[in-house]
């Protein structure tokens, strides 16, 4: 059996059959919003140690997050690849690709804008500004590797959507143990993280089948948490969870154990923030770099003596929060909207399956 007809049997399920016309599922929203708060701390808290050179409480919660928190987000993008996998060229790339491209091109435009005088002022030339800029298209640059690398992921996918499904599974699990540090991050990064993208496609019935059974097991699932929470805070304090085989089963169990998770949380209703946070997740991974630089320099500068594991705290709440408040505002005042919203001229097709509006929106 192919990849594509392996995974296209998750549109006849009943989990597919009952997501609603919108398209949301409020627990992959959870996923995403748990997901992408574990990102920004990972870079507020890492980039705040730094400044102050020590670390803080919440380095040990980065640290624990390191097996899973990126694995988890790749393998819930490709959860509903098998809808869209067989649009034709053209308008696959144009949601899949042109899509990415065009807020990873601006965005890396925006970021050196900012950095650009700063590094003028350490001594660097225009031309190396220049050319550390061109190379961006290269290699990936910051925080924004993510959303240059996953294009790659569609266009891969659908490539090889005729392999049998458990050779292009093997071969990207065998990509994921094998040592690869070639010093590109496309590269590496495909290496390591393009399995559990796969596995989002290929196994979305199941994982869905299994949220469905979370949802309906809260204590058999918070005992499971409990269990995986155990087992993976100590391999990672073991320092095991980068060795091979071992690095592979803690991003898959810790993908399972953030769907358990995101389950859970989605029966609290006090923790909707974290849903909102999730459909809106592009906004903050494009955006999050500018209040966590600012604030990240304000602690440093006033507020010295703070301790650095509070420091991450709120460097890391005031980097999710703003880019949904700069989101929210131009939505109000219309001011901006290509930062976060793709214009009409940016696309490559204006073909529809159904009426959608002019504009998408970057998630």
């Amino acid at each position: 059996m192919t990849a594509a007809q392996f995974a296209s049997s998750s549109n006849n399920t009943e989990q597919f059959n009952s997501i609603p016309s919108d398209g949301r599922v409020d627990w992959v929203d959870y996923a995403k919003g748990f997901c992408i708060v574990l990102i920004v701390m990972m870079h507020s808290t890492l980039r705040m140690g730094e400044t102050m050179g020590g670390t803080g409480f919440l380095h040990y919660v980065v640290e624990f997050a390191r097996p899973f928190r990126v694995p988890d987000f790749f393998l819930i993008a490709g959860l509903f690849l098998a809808n869209v996998i067989n649009r034709d060229w053209r308008l696959y790339l144009d949601r899949k690709v042109v899509h990415f491209f065009y807020f990873y091109v601006l965005w890396v435009a925006i970021q050196f804008a900012f950095k650009a005088p700063f590094s003028l002022a350490d001594g660097h030339s225009v031309g190396h500004v220049f050319g550390s800029y061109l190379l961006t298209f290269v290699q990936p640059f910051g925080t924004l590797w993510f959303i240059y690398l996953l294009p790659v992921f569609f266009v891969t996918t659908k490539l090889l959507k005729d392999l049998p499904w458990y050779f292009l599974l093997g071969g990207a699990a065998f990509l994921q143990i094998l040592p690869i540090e070639t010093g590109s991050v496309l590269v590496d990064e495909f290496a390591s993280r393009y399995v559990y993208f796969l596995v989002g496609y290929l196994f979305a019935q199941h994982i869905f089948r299994f949220a469905a059974w979370a949802m309906a097991n809260p204590v058999a699932s918070l005992t499971g948490l409990v269990i995986w929470g155990l087992t993976n805070g100590t391999l990672v304090a073991a320092g095991y969870s980068k060795m091979p085989f071992v690095s592979l089963a803690l991003g898959a169990f810790g993908a399972c154990a953030v769907v358990l998770a995101s389950c859970l949380l989605s029966r609290l209703k006090a923790m909707d923030f974290l849903r909102y946070i999730g459909q809106h997740s592009i906004i903050v991974y494009l955006a999050f770099f500018l209040p966590m630089g600012v604030t990240r320099l304000f602690l440093a500068r006033f507020m010295p003596e703070m301790d650095i594991g509070i420091m991450s705290v709120i460097v890391t709440s005031i980097s999710v929060v703003v880019p949904l408040i700069m989101y929210k505002m131009v939505k109000i005042t219309g001011l901006g909207k290509f930062a976060f919203i793709r214009p009409k001229w940016a696309y490559i097709t204006k073909e529809h399956k159904k009426p959608q509006p002019s504009l998408q929106p970057a998630e």
